[in-house]
């Protein structure tokens, strides 16, 4: 049967409450490499972009009045792996779904609607996270931050994955929590769902988006209206 309707979701901060295994391994980082930790708030903004941007953002505030003499990029380089062992070994510790997500891709797949993630996270994080979480069968395709050539912003993250499920870009929606999702669903043409209170820093009327939500709980009810 013909597939009424794909739907995109981005994964940190939209499918899963990350924040908090996401802290604990920044801040692994920071402590390992003499660094100073960061608050929960503070590092939610960061997530968006991926770990290379985090560990970047971060040192570079630090390195522009106390790291002149240091090779950021280096440094850089060795955060991001040590982060991305760290993480990968207590990716859900404390990490869990957001409210009504999974009762939400329930009524999805009984709909008949494909789903696919389209995620700043590596790929194999990704997946590692949905399986254990106990999502992962719910969508046709996950693509990470380095499954292609390019990732958010850029339109073909997101198109791309539609085409590898063999759909219609044009009756796609995509699901995010930031800036990040809302542009990259802007460039694609496509419809940008917006969940409040997401891992940005950017002020929810500074996002583009058609519809607003706190959570899943009732997006049926919006969805419906584009089967």
């Amino acid at each position: 049967m013909t597939q009424k309707l794909t739907i995109l979701f981005d994964l940190d901060g939209t499918l899963v409450d990350t924040a908090p295994d996401l802290v604990l391994a920044h801040n692994h980082v920071m402590k390992k490499f003499g660094f100073p930790t960061k608050s929960p708030n503070e590092i939610k903004a960061l997530v968006g972009m991926g770990a290379g941007t985090m560990m970047g953002r971060t040192l570079w505030n630090y390195a522009k009045s106390e790291l002149k003499n240091i090779k950021e990029k280096d440094i850089k380089s060795k955060m991001v792996k040590e982060f991305i062992k760290f993480y990968a070994d207590n990716i859900l510790v404390q990490s869990k779904l957001i409210t009504g997500a999974k009762d939400f891709l329930i009524w999805c797949k009984k709909n008949e609607i494909s789903m696919g993630v389209c995620t700043n996270k590596q790929e194999h994080l990704a997946v590692d996270l949905l399986k254990k979480i106990g999502i992962n069968n719910f969508f046709e395709y996950v693509a990470g931050s380095d499954t292609f050539n390019y990732c958010k912003p850029d339109a073909r993250h997101l198109t791309n994955v539609v085409e590898i499920m063999d759909r219609d870009i044009k009756n796609t929606i995509m699901i995010g929590d930031s800036e990040v999702d809302g542009k990259s669903a802007e460039n694609a043409l496509m419809s940008f769902i917006l969940l409040e209170d997401g891992y940005t820093d950017v002020k929810v009327s500074e996002i583009k988006h058609d519809h607003l939500i706190k959570n899943f709980i009732g997006l049926e009810k919006i969805i419906t209206k584009y089967l």
